[in-house]
């Protein structure tokens, strides 16, 4: 029997031994072949160069649209059931055939290179490579960071049993991580979600015991960490980037003016935080500032509580009132089972949205506790599923967005239902959703620019030599102090936050944590916009993010009339948090 609670993955296969498993494996199998021999027969000269170029746009849109639907269907499954041996074989067989691209792309970035087109004058003879010019013109940006053909597959095969080896170590270590409450061992995920109780013993409790049940796994994650930090640094090195920084930004579609205009925009609000903070914390009765155990803690009307079902009506509710598209986009997911919704033991934490250009769907992965934070959170991860919607008539080459704008239409969507709620709420509920939002900005802006701080110091240090745990701890309080300041009780903070968050250990995604500041400002930007034109904004919204895999972020935000280089927009959206606190304080 069919659990309505657990997300479907037949539309993309019924299992690893289904005939279109197979034959979408045969398939990939082939693309890639035809792309070597593509790269081995044509590339030797410039001859008929658009014919060229056309040809191997198609081959990788192909490549694109089977290989996202065998490697979905692996991981998806492994992210439920971490122990499955079948999809841990048939992921970690991908990655390997995948390597195999490295050779012909170096080739065909060489020969683009070598040929000294202008791409605007050629996109006139092309619909097809007008169309990927963003693409192309990338491919030309990066070429020069570029190894040669045999240093391109050398990385790419050490990469799998390196980087991608520690980082599934890491989440097989996390993912069946169990913690001791009373006797209990209880999923890692599940003691995180702790957080948000509304009882002060049981928050204080999850987080004593969590802190605690670190040693069991202190020393794997630190070597994980270090190996794949180490590896990044090598790789930076070796194609001519400065940092792993400057390599973030330039494949992020950002720059450093605009990085630097935002970080300092956060750093001269972090004073108002505080404020919040100490705010919070005196309320709570507590006198040196705010634990971390209660960074999370419900205030207001805390026995507000959701099912799943009253979770989505209300999403769906608010999301249609912005409009329609999004609404149905909403209830579909529901309906149809996107969503993978509550916690169990060998299903990793947190959550995530997984857009599938291929079958034009999305799947959503959650840990469903009840509380009004897990509403905000399908909400978000919807927010991510919608902007996958808004790209479904773009290629696949097309549909791939920069990091940093990766978060701008799920902080949009949670806007919305924060400010519907917020609209007919009683004072104590009000407090409550008005706290609930400061919880997720001070996340967003304090927390992340900690881990920010974090993750630049861990690259800076680990050049000479790998990071003990005691090390990685202490570069983790220490960037804490410098965000959340008297905010935070020092005798309660979280050195361990290095080993519970994923995305320090994805090496195809270094930084990954200033892209959650830049979409929450910007949504809040947009979402200014929206007030001031609430009829046609909707259309104005979807044409955004059908747009953001087709240019840079500078170029996607002007086209709404922001300008993100300078420092003053981002005051003006961090402008609207400040007043948010104002009335926390107030109230």
């Amino acid at each position: 029997m069919e659990n309505k609670y657990e997300w479907n993955l037949s539309k993309l296969y019924t299992d690893f031994e289904s005939p279109k498993f197979k034959e979408d494996l045969a398939k990939f199998e082939f693309i890639i072949n035809d792309i070597i021999k593509f790269s081995e027969k044509e590339l030797s000269n410039g001859d008929n160069a658009i014919e060229k170029i056309e040809k191997y746009i198609n081959l990788q849109n192909s490549l694109g649209d089977v290989v996202t639907s065998l490697s979905s269907f692996a991981n998806l499954t492994l992210a439920t059931d971490s122990k499955n041996s079948k999809a841990l074989k048939i992921a970690d067989y991908i990655e390997n055939i995948f390597t195999k691209i490295a050779v012909p792309e170096t080739k065909f970035s060489k020969w683009l290179s070598s040929l000294d087109l202008n791409i605007d004058e050629v996109s006139k003879e092309s619909e097809l490579i007008k169309e990927h010019s963003y693409f192309i013109k990338n491919i030309l940006d990066n070429a020069k960071y570029s190894l040669s053909e045999a240093e391109e597959e050398l990385i790419s095969k050490f990469k799998i049993t390196g980087s991608s080896s520690w980082e599934k170590l890491w989440e097989a270590e996390t993912s069946s991580h169990t913690v001791d409450i009373d006797g209990k061992n209880i999923p890692l995920a599940e003691v995180r979600n702790m957080a948000y109780s509304s009882n002060k013993e049981e928050r204080k409790k999850a987080y004593e015991r969590e802190i605690e049940s670190y040693k069991k796994i202190e020393q794997s994650s630190a070597y994980c960490l270090n190996s794949i930090k180490g590896q990044v640094i090598t790789e930076c090195e070796m194609r001519g980037y400065t940092s792993p920084l400057d390599m973030t930004i330039r494949n992020s579609g950002l720059d450093m003016e605009t990085l630097k205009a935002m970080i300092t925009a956060m750093k001269e609000y972090l004073p108002n935080f505080e404020k919040y903070f100490i705010k919070k914390a005196e309320m709570l009765g507590h006198k040196n500032g705010l634990p971390f155990y209660d960074l999370f803690a419900p205030m207001g009307k805390t026995d507000i509580t959701f099912t799943y079902e009253e979770a989505m009506d209300f999403v769906i509710e608010n999301f249609s009132k912005f409009s329609k598209d999004l609404g149905d986009y909403a209830k579909k997911a529901y309906e149809e089972r996107w969503i993978d919704v509550y916690p169990k033991e060998g299903k990793r934490g947190g959550a995530f949205c997984d857009n599938i250009h291929s079958i034009k769907e999305s799947r959503i992965l959650t840990n469903f506790t009840g509380s009004f934070s897990d509403v905000i959170t399908l909400a978000h991860e919807l927010g991510h599923g919608y902007h996958g919607e808004c790209l479904d008539t773009e290629t696949f080459l097309n549909s791939d967005y920069p990091m940093p704008i990766a978060e701008t239409a799920s902080t949009f969507c949670e806007t919305i239902v924060k400010t519907s709620a917020l609209e007919k709420a009683d004072k104590e509920t009000a407090l409550m959703i008005l706290e609930t939002d400061l919880q997720d900005s001070s996340q967003v802006i304090v927390d992340i620019l900690s881990r920010f701080i974090f993750e630049d110091t861990v690259f800076e240090m680990r050049k000479n030599g790998p990071l003990s745990v005691d090390e990685l701890c202490e570069i983790m309080l220490d960037a804490q102090r410098k965000t959340y300041g008297s905010g935070l009780d020092s005798d309660y903070m979280h050195k361990y936050m290095w080993v519970c968050k994923p995305h320090y250990y994805d090496a195809g995604y270094n930084y990954y944590n200033f892209p959650y500041a830049f979409g929450l400002l910007l949504a809040k930007g947009l979402y200014a916009l929206y007030e001031k034109n609430p009829d046609t904004f909707p259309q104005v919204y979807k044409n955004l993010l059908k747009n953001t895999g087709k240019g840079d972020l500078k170029t996607v935000a002007l086209s709404v009339g922001i300008d993100i280089s300078k420092p003053e927009f981002w005051r003006s959206s961090l402008d609207i948090v400040k007043r948010d606190i104002e009335k926390f304080i107030a109230l």
